[in-house]
């Protein structure tokens, strides 16, 4: 097959844009914290993008995307050789005109991200080497044999197909990552939300945003980036590419009035913060189902999802767990609604390799099938998690002390501060 010099383009750009998205989540999440956590909350999502990419080029795209292994759980144990594959094109359930190296350059991006998604969960209070040997750990146990699971298509040689991940070859629907990343971050973020536990003095203290200026400035690059995480899992400049671009910019956009309507009749405010997360919630949701759904639907979803994930990130303290930035609500919650709505609104019309869900007389068949990948994402990811958490705790400690944590994380682990005041001496002054 000839390479496409202009489907390699977009892919290339697609890739440089879901990038983007981790210094957009550090800025997202930066601003969502305290003055005395600010750079170590960057710091975990800049750390994440060296660790995952030196893992992906040595072994992690064989781990995920390998087709030299048999199983259905997991690609090829086996060291990367990419560095020979630089006449290949891309073969993932069929092939596409783009070379092998860009499709695994633009799958590593969300390789990046995921557990970047994670650190929200416990913001102020986690000591950064063991975050990042959980990174390590995390991607290498947790999010390279999801990834195959969902995202293995396999390599198709004639009729045979080999290679195929467990939930793919079951007929689950996720074109760019609700299961995989968003659930998959999700459920783990619970987990250490549990493990870590709750920050000194949750619930009694002010534990506002220091700069929304920044959130806002984060989400905008998460939204940006994201045309290229949704729109960019078409492998290719193509019809597809556009229906998931259209749907991703109408469901963010929903979802931030969802969110800030739900603001505005329970609090009397619609606030900025708000805004920002509701975006963000609406881009979570339509990520599975992008490119199987029409416009239209798109706008429910995202709608539903600004009020439903409103809703649910006030359920930490029913159920009394400290998720820091609100990872659990967003993405866990997000991610499942999403990953559901494809079994109602998913319409073979709008996508002929998509399957008609509930609303168009397909019955609950795509809805049943989106359901398992739900459960088996998030039951093994969340346990998986909290036996990697613990393990990290008992042994080299993951979280802080009271004292580094009331102090600021920031001075007690990077010895500098976010901002300098007059009159201030270490880096906790700031609170």
């Amino acid at each position: 097959m000839d390479i496409s010099t202009g489907d390699t383009a977009w892919m290339l750009a697609s890739s440089a844009l879901v990038l983007l998205m981790t210094p957009g989540l550090a800025f997202f999440y930066g601003g969502m914290v305290r003055t005395k956590s600010v750079l170590n909350m960057m710091m975990m999502s800049m750390a994440t993008v060296g660790i995952v990419s030196i893992i992906w080029v040595i072994y992690g795209f064989e781990l995920a995307f390998g087709v030299d292994g048999k199983s259905a759980w997991y690609g090829a144990i086996k060291i990367s050789d990419l560095g020979n594959q630089v006449g290949a094109v891309a073969n993932n359930g069929g092939e596409y005109p783009i070379p092998l190296l860009v499709f695994a350059a633009f799958q590593l991006m969300f390789a990046i991200i995921t557990p970047a998604l994670i650190s929200g969960a416990i913001a102020d209070r986690a000591k950064f080497v063991p975050w990042t040997i959980f990174v390590a750990i995390w991607t290498t146990v947790v999010y390279l044999p999801v990834a195959h699971w969902v995202f293995a298509f396999g390599n198709k040689v004639g009729d045979v197909v080999t290679g195929a991940g467990y939930l793919a070859a079951k007929g689950v629907q996720d074109f760019a990552g609700g299961t995989a990343v968003h659930i998959n971050a999700g459920a783990a973020g619970l987990a250490l939300a549990i493990v870590l536990g709750k920050r000194v003095g949750w619930r009694k203290e002010s534990m506002r945003p220091h700069s929304l200026p920044l959130v806002m400035l984060g989400a905008g690059l998460l939204w940006f980036g994201w045309f290229g995480f949704n729109a960019g899992s078409a492998l290719g400049a193509n019809g597809i590419a556009g229906l998931a671009f259209l749907n991703t910019q109408v469901a963010a956009a929903a979802a931030l009035i969802g969110w800030i309507f739900v603001e505005k009749v329970r609090n009397g405010h619609a606030t900025t913060l708000g805004a920002a997360s509701g975006a963000v919630a609406g881009l979570v949701a339509i990520t599975p189902a992008c490119a199987f759904v029409a416009p239209w639907a798109a706008v429910v979803i995202g709608f539903l999802a600004g009020v439903i994930c409103s809703v649910a990130v006030g359920m930490k303290y029913l159920f009394n767990f400290d998720d820091s930035l609100d990872v659990v609500g967003v993405h866990l919650v997000g991610g499942i609604w999403g990953s559901l709505s494809i079994g109602l609104f998913g319409s073979s019309a709008v996508n002929s390799i998509g399957l008609d869900g509930l609303f168009f007389g397909g019955g609950a068949a795509l809805l049943g099938k989106q359901a398992l990948a739900v459960a088996m994402v998030a039951g093994y990811s969340f346990f998986a998690t909290l036996i990697i958490g613990l393990a990290i705790e008992k042994t080299i400690g993951f979280r802080v002390t009271k004292e580094s944590e009331l102090e600021g994380v920031d001075f007690n682990e990077h010895a500098e501060s976010a901002y300098e005041m007059s009159g201030s001496t270490r880096g906790g002054s700031l609170i």
